[in-house]
């Protein structure tokens, strides 16, 4: 699409067809890919229901329907970022619904049927063990909320009899994985203070006659060694993911023994955020379907382990989700997207390369004229070191800025912060885009992509190196000529909030800023958070409280004095991973400086926002609070957010 005429408008003031409301109205979360029989089926978060999360069977003729009824919402709160919320296996369903956290047991045309007690427990990433009808899960025990308790269990699948704990004894357990002949149980473990990407125990245990477990053997993995995703082939052989060489590779236990099946400078696992993440599956001919990513890139591949010979697949796969993918026979099942199209369900027919969609988590539909696609930028940071970003240029056919104006620029620290940017076409970004920002979405030191010593760069340095690496890559596009030095802004959430005013606070780069549910205190972030990173900042920042000035010197809420550029802040006041007081602290304080500030609290909203009209909200709020600081005009009238002291 070109336009002979385009209108001459500042940069921010363009119009643009991709609105908020398009963006909410057509637009879901998908997650928790699976395959059962023939059927296949996945986890649709629906903003427009108040980000209720759907199970969505697909049949083969295309018939697509959903498991759970209202009001039932399919997500677990185990570790807080839940995943691994429901298994489906010859037809039935179980579940854990959010409000209760119950499993419930669902067959085709009935009602969901409880099978677990109103109990304060929490279940998760579940297997089948037919042989025994129960479900063997990880089992969050908050009866004590000062002492949490988690443990591999075993759950009667019909409701009837007792739990029994199978494995305990660590902080945190997960993909609890049974052999095809049902006689073997391997799972990971870990301890305080490491996170899964740190370092976990893969452990295998034979199931006894009375379904307990004997003696558990250590199969890989150690205390600086992650271990990801081990799942058996259908010939009973223990494969898994592994970075003992620096990079997270696939690996099988032949006859006792670990064994690289393809040596590579690549990753082909992910940070264990959430449960049930898959990069891999078994094909029926011995393959191996795998995700892999380089540099930040990913790809679909089909790799021959006995040949040792890797063939990519010809799929859009850039980005591959939170590495959600599902193999039977000659089927793969992959949540995948790349710069030009949004995060979809692709089915691919493994023989032909043949591949489908099946659902897009977005089905706005935008002119490519419109659509700026992600660049790979490779930028220099402190001490000569490479770090990484991808940049988004402005594009609208239908505008064009006024000869010698440079766009103003947002940066975006993405969360984690061990996480990475995503290269999917994501129309938030093309929000701004559109509109005549650009856009660099950096992968900082600590990212994930690039092996584990990029990984550690955040070892001790939370605060630093990110802040560094996100001030650097605004001023690599500023000397390159793609932005404007004096309208430069960052914005994240979560941790990539806590990026955000750390880069405001103590750095001179950026204009002004948004922080989505950010960490301004380190210290209360260190004794008042979820037990699955509550020692997480042991490892960003310094043990506590021994290290307890770091925390201080670090956290912005104590150095607004070095703040002055303005800002807006939105928080859910229902998040119980970042509490709403961090933001309040920080509005509190800004605000008596003088300096200008908004804060906009949701309530109901929790650690990220779901509810359609709070998504829509939050974006336009802080288009408005950009077009007041830089001061253009927005093409759209939007409300206005209240901003002191402007």
């Amino acid at each position: 699409m070109t336009t002979a005429n385009p209108t001459i408008a500042p940069y921010g003031s363009w119009r643009s067809p991709i609105t908020a409301d398009a963006i909410v109205a057509e637009s879901i979360t998908i997650s928790s890919v699976a395959i059962d029989g023939d059927a296949i089926l996945w986890t649709e978060a629906r903003p427009a229901e108040g980000g209720r999360n759907v199970i969505v069977r697909c049949t083969p003729r295309g018939d697509v329907s959903d498991v759970n009824p209202p009001p039932f919402n399919a997500r677990t709160r185990v570790h807080e970022y839940g995943g691994g919320a429901w298994l489906a296996e010859g037809g039935t369903v179980w579940f854990s619904n959010f409000d209760d956290q119950r499993i419930y047991r669902q067959q085709a045309g009935d009602t969901p049927l409880a099978i677990t007690p109103p109990a304060p427990l929490r279940y998760a990433d579940a297997v089948l063990d037919r042989a025994r009808n129960r479900l063997i899960c990880v089992r969050e025990d908050h009866a004590d909320p000062d002492n949490i308790v988690n443990a591999i269990a075993a759950v009667p699948a019909d409701g009837i009899g007792r739990q029994t704990t199978l494995a305990a004894g660590w902080d945190f357990v997960s993909a609890p994985r049974l052999s095809p002949d049902g006689a073997t149980l391997a799972w990971l473990s870990w301890n305080h203070p490491n996170m899964p990407w740190d370092g976990t125990h893969l452990w295998t245990a034979p199931v006894l006659a009375d379904g307990t477990l004997g003696a558990a053997v250590l199969a890989a993995g150690g205390d600086n060694v992650s271990v990801y995703q081990p799942e058996w082939s259908p010939d009973g052989i223990l494969h898994y993911v592994s970075d003992a060489s620096g990079w997270w590779n696939l690996y099988r236990n032949d006859a006792g023994a670990p064994q690289p099946l393809y040596p590579d400078a690549a990753e082909y696992g992910r940070p264990q955020w959430v449960f049930a993440s898959h990069t891999y599956g078994f094909a029926g001919d011995g393959r191996i379907v795998c995700a892999v990513n380089r540099r930040g890139a990913w790809s679909l591949n089909l790799l021959d382990p006995d040949a040792g010979v890797l063939t990519p697949l010809d799929v859009p796969a850039g980005e591959m989700g939170r590495g959600d993918l599902a193999v039977t026979g000659i089927t793969a099942v992959a949540l995948a997207g790349d710069a030009r199209r949004p995060l979809s369900l692709l089915r691919v027919n493994l023989n032909t390369g043949y591949w489908d969609t099946l659902r897009m988590s977005s089905t706005t539909n935008v002119n490519a004229g419109y659509i700026s696609p992600a660049e790979t930028v490779e930028f220099p940071s402190n001490e000569g070191r490479p770090a990484y970003a991808l940049y988004y240029a402005p594009r609208n056919p239908a505008y064009r800025a006024p000869a010698g104006e440079l766009p103003p620029l947002l940066a975006l620290s993405h969360g984690g912060p061990t996480g990475a940017a995503s290269g999917a076409l994501d129309l938030s970004i093309q929000f701004w885009t559109s509109r005549g920002f650009a856009v660099v979405d950096v992968n900082y030191g600590g990212s994930v992509g690039y092996g584990r010593a990029y990984r550690q760069l955040l070892k001790g340095n939370w605060g630093v190196v990110d802040v560094d690496d996100c001030a650097n890559a605004a001023l690599y596009l500023v000397h390159q000529g793609l932005a404007d030095g004096r309208r430069l802004a960052i914005r994240g959430g979560s941790a990539g909030g806590y990026t955000t005013l750390a880069a405001l606070t103590f750095r001179n780069i950026f204009a002004a800023g948004a922080s989505y549910y950010g960490i301004s205190d380190l210290e209360a972030l260190a004794s008042d958070t979820h037990k699955f990173e509550s020692r997480y900042l042991d490892r960003l920042v310094a043990p506590y409280p021994e290290g307890a000035d770091t925390y201080r010197r670090r956290s912005p809420i104590n150095h607004t004095n070095r703040l002055s550029c303005p800002i807006i802040l939105l928080q859910g006041l229902e998040d119980r991973i970042v509490p709403p007081n961090q933001a309040e602290l920080m509005y509190d304080a800004v605000r008596g400086k003088g300096i200008p500030c908004a804060y906009l609290p949701f309530a109901g909203e929790q650690h990220g926002f779901r509810r359609a009209g709070n998504i829509k909200r939050a974006l336009e709020a802080e288009a408005y609070f950009y077009s007041r600081v830089f001061g253009f005009a927005l093409a759209d009238a939007v409300a206005p957010v209240e901003i002191e002291n402007l």
